[in-house]
């Protein structure tokens, strides 16, 4: 008789980060040269048992899947307005005024905005891609991300029902490295 080990419902799925963004695009060949030339991503192969047009970008630790939409109707409707409060993706960056710079020569459309929290600033560049999907470029690491009281991270229990693979010591990882940060603040 075998015995099966579950995991309690309270628990999360054992994720370990972000694997990629999908986006619907008007034009694979636009896309792709945007992301190439605009954030630095590169082409990466596909596999080759999709049947429709595509590409798969990688750069940053994160990939960019691009879906040609043959059909306008099915695709998001572009935005004229750039908006920070729409859905975006974010990356972070060294330099905003480097952004700036490069998005100004390019004769990019772009609007910025400050968030200001305790004395500590963070710069956001917001622009779109040619689909119209929102981008943001900021200095998000000025602002660590610091648990609320309610935070469900936890150290590990001693006694688990889930059954533990290699991602078992992930908990402990995190509170480790969100321990250093708080201990870094505090100096």
């Amino acid at each position: 008789m075998e015995i099966q080990e579950i995991c309690s419902p309270g628990e999360a799925l054992p994720l370990l980060s972000l694997n990629h963004v999908s986006f619907l695009c008007r034009s694979v060949k636009e896309s792709v040269r945007f992301y190439e030339e605009v954030l630095g991503f590169v082409l990466i192969k596909r596999p080759s048992s999709f049947n429709f047009s595509g590409a798969w970008l990688f750069n940053y630790g994160v990939g960019i899947h691009l879906l040609e939409q043959s059909s306008i109707e099915e695709l998001p409707q572009k935005s004229k307005s750039i908006n920070p409060k729409d859905n975006h993706i974010s990356f972070q960056c060294s330099d905003v005024g480097l952004v700036k710079r490069k998005l100004d020569e390019m004769g990019m459309k772009y609007v910025t905005a400050v968030v200001e929290d305790g004395g500590i600033k963070v710069d956001q560049v917001f622009f779109h891609d040619p689909d119209g999907y929102m981008i943001e470029i900021c200095n998000c690491e000025n602002l660590p991300p610091l648990p609320l009281s309610s935070c469900p991270l936890k150290p590990e229990k001693k006694k688990s029902h889930c059954k533990k693979d290699a991602y078992g010591c992930m908990e402990t990882q995190m509170i480790e490295t969100l321990n250093t940060y708080m201990m870094t603040l505090s100096f």
